[in-house]
Formats: C-alpha cells, structure tokens, sequence
C-alpha cells in the first residue's frame, strides 16, 4: 500500500458515512465446532478456510485492510502436523507438539490479525483501551464479546512472512485472546464474525456455519 506524507485529514462528518467495508469473495461455509478433529487437514486449506479479509474506504483513501485467522481446533490440528512436518519430529516429539495444540483448543479463542492502516499512528491495536479501534467477536445471537488481550506478534518479519504470506511492508501483525465464554463455536453455530470498529468506520469479517 502507497502512503503520503501529510494525508488528509478526516472531517469528522465525513468518517462514518464516507467509509465502506469492502470484503473478499465470501468463502465457503465451515463447521464451526469445538471437536477436535479425526484427522488434520493440509494446513495451507485449512488456515485459507479459517481466514477472512475485509477493507476499510474512506473518502481518499484506503484507511484500513485487516486479514484474520481464527484459530479454531481444525486449524490448530493442521499447523500442528505441519510443523511435525516441516521439523521432522516422530514419536514422542511429535505427540508433545499435538499435545500442546489441543491444550491451546481447550483454552481461550485466539484471532490472529494482520491490518495495515493508512494512518501509521492508527495501528495501534496493541494499546488496548487507548487504541483508536475497538474489536469484539459476535455470536449468532448478536452478542458481542470485547477481547482480555491483544499482543503484537514481535518474532523477525521473516517468520511472519513464512507463516502470513499476505504480509505487507506497513502491516502488524496481532492475536488478540477472547474468553471461553463466548458462545461462537458449538454444535449448530451458524455463524461468527470479528467486528472491528473506530471513527472511520467499521469492518465484520465473518466465519459461516455449514448446516
């Protein structure tokens, strides 16, 4: 993404009614479950089926692009097996790296976020509540439920890079933690979105139920 020195500023009337939320292609539906799963997937399917992408337009500009990856138990079995994979492990090396995933399934939700703001100084999710955005998971009955945590992922852009392929030279990389109690994956969900919002506007990047 192209960036200015001095952008325009946002008149404030201007920053809900100019933005507009332009997503990908919507994928295809999903099981939303907590089961771990039988078998582990290809990674490479698995973490494109568990990642959305939304983008935020203002008036003159691009003001926000956000990719996130919920990782789910599915996902969690397939970067499993692939870094049993791509290390080589077997035995009891191997079986400690699945352990420690489906540990990981049991706990908290965890999204990782890449998001490029036009505005460097806005991306800044790791401030909490003194961030210019706000983020919340929603349920299927519309319940939002804000995040404990977000952390900047700080490991060398060469690693992000190999593990986000969408990483651009402006992004951030984040995982924001939300707690067990959110009613989003379970027998017969139908749907779950992460809503992101601030004075420019928002995004919803959404997770659809298979029937």
């Amino acid at each position: 993404m192209s960036r200015a020195r001095g952008a325009l500023a946002w008149p404030l009337g201007l920053f809900l009614c100019a933005a507009v939320a332009a997503c990908a292609a919507t994928p295809g539906p999903i099981a939303l479950t907590e089961t771990w799963p039988a078998r582990a997937g290809d990674y490479e399917d698995v973490n494109a089926a568990w990642t959305r992408k939304a983008i935020l337009r203002g008036e003159y500009q691009q003001a926000l692009e956000v990719y996130a990856t919920f990782r789910s138990p599915e996902w969690r079995a397939a970067r499993a097996a692939h870094d049993v994979r791509m290390r080589r492990l077997e035995g009891a090396a191997a079986d400690a790296v699945f352990a420690a995933a489906r540990t990981a399934a049991d706990g908290d939700y965890e999204v990782a976020i890449v998001m490029t703001t036009y505005e460097r100084s806005e991306n800044d999710l790791h401030r909490g509540d003194r961030s210019v955005w706000r983020l919340a998971l929603v349920d299927d009955a519309g319940l939002e439920t804000p995040p404990t945590k977000i952390v900047r992922d700080q490991r060398p852009p060469e690693i992000l890079r190999a593990e986000f392929p969408h990483l651009g030279d402006f992004a951030t990389v984040y995982v924001a933690t939300f707690p067990r109690t959110a009613s989003v994956l379970h027998a017969g969900a139908r749907r779950v979105a992460l809503r992101m919002w601030s004075a420019r506007g928002s995004v919803e990047l959404v997770w659809a139920g298979s029937p």
